[in-house]
């Protein structure tokens, strides 16, 4: 995935480079051309990309927090009162 962002950033500075050099151009406008072109859509591919990453991490995370709370005996949210019967004597 990296070599594609790669890529696309280096047309992208090619294209402000052309726009900077150029006889009508401008430095703002290489500096636009490259966060309009190159930036801009660069951010939201790699956001994107990283999504299912960004969920496994949030499942993962959820996961341990819910088995780090389920240590009690009965997996509730009160504490079991006690965990042996007593032994009661006949009369």
């Amino acid at each position: 995935m990296y070599i594609v962002v790669i890529g696309w950033l280096y047309v992208a500075v090619m294209m402000a480079v052309a726009e900077a050099t150029n006889a009508n151009g401008s430095l703002l406008g290489a500096i636009v051309t490259f966060l309009l072109y190159g930036v801009g859509p660069v951010a939201l591919v790699v956001y994107l990309m990283r999504e299912p990453a960004r969920k496994r991490r949030r499942r993962a995370a959820a996961l341990a927090e819910r088995a780090a709370a389920s240590g009690q005996p009965d997996a509730g949210g009160e504490a079991a009162a006690d965990p042996v019967a007593p032994v009661r004597k006949e009369s």
